[in-house]
């Protein structure tokens, strides 16, 4: 049975091979422009930095270097139900240097198409078993993020050895620059 979070828990990932879905709807679009969300993952170090450049996983480069993170892809439209975009992860995999994985979503083009979060709706990050389908734990956006083009869903961190989730849900309006100067 899957767990449903909320903002702030933590949670462990008992899997080491799994797969983060996103899943968002957008609103009716009132800049006549069409929605582009795209998913990202920071493979951050110990000083929460990016491991190194290749460790940035998006619809330009989608899987790690170490084989332990894999993108499936860019959904340009976000169109139907479930997830819109996932990402494969391998923890028995993944570099020894990594700690963290912070899960991102941010709006393509959001200044130019006067697009904010504000105007997405039923946003989702999922962790489920690929070999069952079986969902392990769920966290739903709550919150209206009226100016923020960007959103950390989660993030998936090494503590004592073991790997835990936790729900973010924090948003900001530089887009994905922001999370390129700050893990950078």
């Amino acid at each position: 049975m899957a767990i449903n979070l909320e903002k702030g828990q933590r949670v462990d990932v008992r899997l080491p091979q799994f797969i983060v879905g996103l899943g968002w709807d957008a609103n009716a679009s009132t800049t006549g422009q069409a929605f582009d969300l795209d998913a990202s993952l920071f493979i951050l170090g110990e000083n929460k930095r990016l491991v190194s450049d290749e460790y940035f996983i998006f619809y330009n480069n989608l899987k790690s270097p170490d084989g332990a993170v894999e993108h499936t892809g860019d959904n340009q439209t976000g169109a139907g139900e479930g997830d819109d975009e996932s990402i494969k992860v391998d923890l028995s995999k993944i570099n020894p240097l990594a700690t963290e994985i912070c899960i991102v979503v941010t709006i393509h083009k959001a200044e130019e198409r006067r697009q904010n979060f504000g105007q997405v709706r039923n946003s989702f990050v999922r962790i489920y078993n690929p070999d069952t389908n079986e969902e392990l734990l769920k966290y739903e956006l709550e919150e209206d993020f009226s100016i923020e083009t960007a959103v950390e869903f989660g993030r998936i961190y090494k503590r004592n050895g073991e790997w835990k989730f936790e729900a973010i849900g924090t948003g900001q309006k530089g887009g994905l620059e922001e999370y390129l100067k700050k893990y950078n």
